[in-house]
């Protein structure tokens, strides 16, 4: 038996199979997941209702599984600032986790890359909800 918070087959599947470097991509409910998503990425609608789950949400989910080392977002736009969502992600990353800004369409590109390995779309009706993280390395105790 999983004795992990995470439970979802396809979801751990993608994880295990996620190497260092690659990347994860948790959306928001308004993500274009059929045109903006690496053709090596396995996707995973969570999105059962809106605003549930949230970005959030999984992401806490993810973070038990994985080390990450990178958190890639999209630059909020002026009439969505101050970003609420974007506080409640950087509540959940590690301290000392990069963390970089990126405009809508620089995202895109990121997220269309062969080093996706998973895309899971959520429920999360907030704006720039989006989250690319890449999978770190496990430190050596």
């Amino acid at each position: 038996m999983i004795t992990g918070q995470l439970t979802h087959p396809l979801i751990i599947s993608a994880l295990a199979a996620a190497g260092h470097g690659a990347t994860v991509l948790i959306t928001d409910g308004h993500y274009s997941a059929a045109t903006a998503v690496g053709p090596n990425a396995q996707t995973v609608y969570l999105n059962l209702q809106a605003d549930f789950p949230t970005v959030p949400q999984v992401l806490a989910v993810v973070l038990s599984t994985v080390r990450v080392e990178k958190l890639t977002r999209i630059r909020p736009s002026a009439d969505a600032t101050p970003c609420l969502v974007h506080t409640e992600i950087d509540d959940l990353v590690p301290e000392g986790t990069e963390t970089e800004l990126v405009d809508r369409f620089e995202f895109y590109d990121l997220a269309r890359s062969q080093n996706l390995a998973l895309c899971v779309v959520t429920g999360d009706s907030r704006r720039f909800a989006n989250a690319l993280l890449t999978v770190g390395v496990l430190q050596q105790g």
